[in-house]
C-alpha cells in the first residue's frame, strides 16, 4: 500500500512540518526528509475537510502527518509514558498514516488562536482546556471542520485528528525515505 503525498501543489494548504526541523518539542530535527504523507483512505476526508474550511475563507497549516516508526521511537526515548507519546511498542496513530496534526489559518495566512502551540503539553491544549472564548470560538471552528468530514479527535490535542478506528490499522514499517536506514 502506497501512502498519498500532500503538496503545497496538490492542496491548497500551508506545510510546516516540524520535526523536519528544530522547531518541536525536542529541539532536534527528528525526520531526515520532510514529507508529508497519507493513507489513501485518509485522503477522501482531508480532502473534504479542506473544501469545508475553505467555505471559511480559511486554510489549514500541517504540522504533522505520517510518521516512521524509528521517528515514534525517537520521540518516545526523548518523553517516554507520557499520554502525548505513544508507546511505540503499541504504535502511534501516525504511524499508521491515520492521524494529522494541524491548525487554522485565515486568508493572509495568520494562524487563528488556538490558545497554545502545537506540541504544548499541558492541560492547555486540551479540548476542554480553560481557554478564552476566542480561543474556545477558534478550537470549535477546527473540531466541527474535522469532525464534519469525518475525523476523530485525541482528547489531550486541539491539533490531532485521526481516522475513526484508528487502531485497527496496521503499523506501516516503511519510512518512505523521511529517516535515514
Amino acid at each position: 500500500m502506497a501512502l498519498v503525498e500532500i503538496t503545497e501543489k496538490t492542496h491548497p494548504v500551508i506545510l510546516d512540518l516540524r520535526y523536519g526541523s528544530e522547531n518541536n518539542f525536542t529541539g532536534q530535527q527528528i525526520y531526515d526528509q520532510s514529507i508529508c504523507l497519507l493513507h489513501p483512505q485518509a485522503l477522501p476526508l482531508f480532502e473534504k475537510a479542506v473544501d469545508l474550511a475553505a467555505q471559511q475563507n480559511l486554510r489549514f497549516k500541517i504540522f504533522d502527518a505520517f510518521r516512521p516508526q524509528k521517528a515514534q521511537e525517537k520521540l518516545w526515548k526523548i518523553f517516554p509514558d507520557s499520554p502525548y507519546v505513544a508507546d511505540p511498542k503499541k504504535g502511534s496513530n501516525h504511524t499508521r498514516g491515520v492521524a494529522i496534526d494541524l491548525t487554522l489559518v485565515d486568508g493572509v495566512g495568520q494562524e487563528l488562536d488556538m490558545g497554545t502551540p502545537f506540541d504544548d503539553f499541558t492541560t492547555q491544549s486540551h479540548h476542554a482546556g480553560d481557554c478564552s472564548p476566542q480561543v474556545n470560538a477558534n478550537r470549535y471552528k477546527l473540531l466541527g471542520i474535522m469532525l464534519t468530514a469525518g475525523w476523530d479527535l485525541y482528547q489531550f490535542e486541539w491539533w490531532h485528528y485521526q481516522l475513526p478506528e484508528a487502531k485497527a490499522f496496521p503499523l506501516i514499517e516503511k519510512s518512505y525515505g523521511m529517516m535515514a536506514p
